[in-house]
């Protein structure tokens, strides 16, 4: 490894937080954050990576592709967490954004020994999903050098995928092994080492746009409502109605008329609504262009 541990920056000693254990709450409070005002800034500095990433994501969902997660630890979890939410937020398939995470399952809720240090494991947990080249791969790791995330990169690569790595630390070995690096630097956490805190929150901000950027390009957003929203729950079937009524100003009697005529889909019951169409000529406008509302609506000879 390029990078010995003692030499991360995110394992470095904050010096704004030397004295921590001995400040009063509120004090100690404001030192952490006072340093997660630094996260943003740091996201922001790799914007123009994060955008290949996004378009590089956008162009493999546009193929039938999908977008996989690999990562051990808060890096792992933090992976699980961003795929599990697309399907509810975005309509998508559980199967086109999947998060991998070392020692399986189990390590979603407790620490599992010695799982980031298998390089073979990060691979075969791809081998077993039947990673291809139409899939993205993106690696997960503060501190840009965890075995488990390396064995997937390199695997994803050998396959001809597009790789993407995100760490936390300049010139990782995973940044070094991936077409994308997105290395957000936000410097040594408040608790020496603990990168679940700044690192963490970044990983998370860089991994909300990730997905939510592909999805807005792939059609899943008009304006800024999540058309593709299910309606899963008393709140989502309110959320949609709430939605049709945002998205064409239609009254509440006929959000709920429209979202029964098309069972529910909420970028259907817009169109329809908008284009004066029915259901069958909705469902059918938005297939023909690939579920952009916009695009439908234009054909349709509505803007």
């Amino acid at each position: 490894m390029s990078l010995t541990l003692h030499r991360l920056v995110t394992e470095g000693r904050n010096i704004a937080s030397e004295n921590i254990d001995q400040l009063s709450t509120a004090e100690m409070l404001k030192v952490i954050n006072d340093e997660d005002k630094k996260v943003a800034l740091a996201v922001e500095a790799i914007l123009p990576e994060i955008t290949q990433a996004v378009e590089a994501i956008t162009a493999a969902f546009a193929q039938g592709g999908r977008l996989i997660y690999s990562g051990a630890g808060t890096s792992g979890r933090l992976g699980v967490l961003d795929a599990s939410e697309c399907p509810p937020t975005f309509g998508t398939s559980p199967e086109q954004v999947i998060g991998l995470i070392a020692g399986g399952h189990k390590a979603i809720l407790q620490a599992v020994e010695n799982a980031e240090d298998n390089a073979e494991q990060g691979a075969r947990d791809l081998q077993i999903i039947d990673f291809s080249a139409q899939d993205i791969l993106v690696g997960i790791a503060a501190s840009g050098r965890t075995p488990y995330v390396l064995g997937a990169l390199g695997w994803a690569k050998q396959r001809g995928a597009v790789t993407i790595a995100i760490s936390c630390n300049a010139q990782s070995p995973m940044a070094e092994c991936a077409d994308i690096a997105l290395s957000a630097v936000v410097g040594p956490e408040v608790v020496t080492g603990s990168s679940r805190l700044k690192a963490g929150t970044a990983q998370k901000m860089i991994l909300n746009m990730l997905t939510t950027g592909a999805m807005i390009r792939s059609g899943k957003v008009f304006g800024n409502l999540m058309v593709d929203v299910e309606a899963t729950n008393q709140k989502l079937i309110q959320r949609q109605k709430n939605i049709v009524i945002d998205a064409t100003g239609c009254s509440t009697e006929e959000a709920e008329l429209a979202l029964k005529a098309c069972n529910g889909q909420c970028k259907t019951a817009i169109l329809m609504l908008l284009a004066e169409l029915t259901a069958e000529q909705a469902q059918a406008l938005l297939i023909e262009h690939k579920g952009f509302i916009r695009s439908a609506l234009i054909a349709s000879g509505n803007k």
